[in-house]
């Protein structure tokens, strides 16, 4: 039993990478009780002088007690999981160990804040994203959101979305024009991400750049604004160790690796930009519409129908190949001296980030389901903690997911009341601010 708990263990940090000769030792807490035990492990059972760069078919050990070490060398056998599996290995030579055994450790250490999700894919599991993450302006018809980033991370938020402009050389989070919302340097905004992924080391997030600056161009006639702009600001704010590089510029879903492999091999943020991609200046950089599409985007129809809306001319098949979003964030169109914009409909959150009903986040869940035989990677809404209860697009992500959510949200009581009872006033406000900055 004792050398199934420990082969268990290899399986705790075994990669499907590469072939390697590296070694790694491992630790095993676990207390055993009984011949059928089933060992409680959590990954901070395990610790690693260095995780291993490929897999491995055999492993030698000590077996001094309840607690064994064992001394893992890499080869060629894929092991995927973070626990659990059965293997027939060998041990000190030609003596070959079965383990078949019906006893089987579970992981009590949530990835994602769910024990569940250790082993899935990353292209299998559907998260809640912030819509325009940065935009936290009180009264500012250019807000999306009224908690911060770190805020939001902490409620459950696992994707990062946002609307990139260019000024002086300088990349900023700007709605519209950064007249009319400027929230500071995508640098800052990520030295701020990069301090909450270093605290959270069993969590795997997105960042979708929004390069709004997309069709500018140099005196060359050349893009102005590319996926290269980011490298300094993303490397500057010490985000670029956390960052996942896949094998290929394409990824299906059968593509992506488990949260767990993520989060074992410590590159556990992943990062995609909507136009101007450039893989071979910077590979870790996906462009967005090549992996993923999104339902009709800035929606306006509270229907909010799961159809393709970018990129345009995907097939069903390759649809069902691909992550996709559902954008759920519903706006009202202000036209204001020939120009037009676009604010969130505050007044409709309870409905539009409900559970339940016509026009809700759950509703739409469910019919992406129906339509594509799986629900959507990602589920993008404005002012993600007002709805008919606290945490409702939290909840429905969970029922999506199929567990249960029970975690507490969102934010705190005197920063979460700024859109908590969004009214007519509120959006009249708003709307006169849109007028006082296109008159300028």
């Amino acid at each position: 039993m004792l050398l199934h708990a420990i082969w268990l263990a290899a399986l705790a940090v075994a990669q499907d990478q590469e072939s390697s000769q590296e070694v790694v030792t491992l630790t095993n807490s676990a207390s055993l009780t009984g011949a059928d035990a089933t060992p409680t492990l959590s990954l901070s059972d395990f610790s690693a002088s260095t995780f291993p760069t490929g897999t491995m078919s055999g492993i030698s050990m000590n077996t001094g007690g309840s607690n064994g070490t064992a001394s893992i060398t890499s080869t060629s056998d894929p092991l995927t999981q973070i626990v659990g599996g059965t293997r027939t290995t060998v041990v000190s030579g030609n003596m070959t160990a079965s383990t078949t055994t019906s006893a089987r450790p579970t992981n009590t250490q949530p990835c994602n804040n769910y024990p569940e999700f250790c082993t899935r894919k990353y292209s299998n599991v559907t998260e809640v994203c912030a819509h325009n993450s940065p935009f936290v302006r009180k009264n500012n018809a250019g807000s999306n959101q009224a908690l911060g980033v770190t805020q939001q991370l902490n409620d459950g938020i696992r994707m990062l979305q946002g609307q990139i402009h260019y000024v002086n050389g300088t990349l900023f989070y700007c709605h519209t024009s950064c007249d009319l919302l400027n929230a500071g340097t995508v640098e800052d905004y990520l030295r701020e991400v990069t301090t909450w992924v270093a605290a959270h080391p069993f969590d795997v997030i997105t960042i979708i750049f929004g390069n709004a600056d997309y069709e500018m161009k140099d005196a060359n006639g050349n893009p102005l604004v590319t996926s290269k702009n980011y490298v300094a600001p993303i490397e500057n704010s010490g985000l670029k160790q956390y960052i996942y590089q896949p094998p290929k510029t394409h990824m299906t879903l059968e593509d992506w690796p488990t949260l767990g492999e993520l989060i074992l091999s410590g590159k556990r943020v992943i990062t995609f930009i909507d136009y101007n991609f450039d893989t071979d200046a910077v590979p870790y950089m996906l462009w967005e519409f090549y992996n993923m599409w999104e339902t009709p985007f800035s929606p306006t129809d509270a229907d909010f129908p799961c159809t393709l809306g970018r990129p345009e001319g995907l097939s069903e098949n390759q649809q069902k190949s691909l992550l996709y979003m559902a954008n759920h964030n519903l706006n009202v169109k202000v036209s204001i001296a020939g120009a037009t914009l676009l604010i969130p409909n505050t007044i409709e959150l309870n409905v539009t980030n409900g559970v339940n009903g016509s026009g809700s986040l759950g509703s739409m869940t469910n019919t992406c389901i129906s339509s594509y035989d799986r629900p959507p990677n990602f589920l993008l809404v404005d002012y993600y903690n007002s709805g008919p209860f606290n945490g409702s697009v939290f909840e429905v992500a969970a029922r999506a997911n199929n567990v249960t959510y029970n975690r507490k949200c969102c934010g705190t009581a005197s920063s979460a009341t700024v859109l908590s009872e969004p009214s007519v006033a509120y959006l009249g406000l708003v709307i006169a601010v849109v007028v006082a900055v296109m008159m300028l």
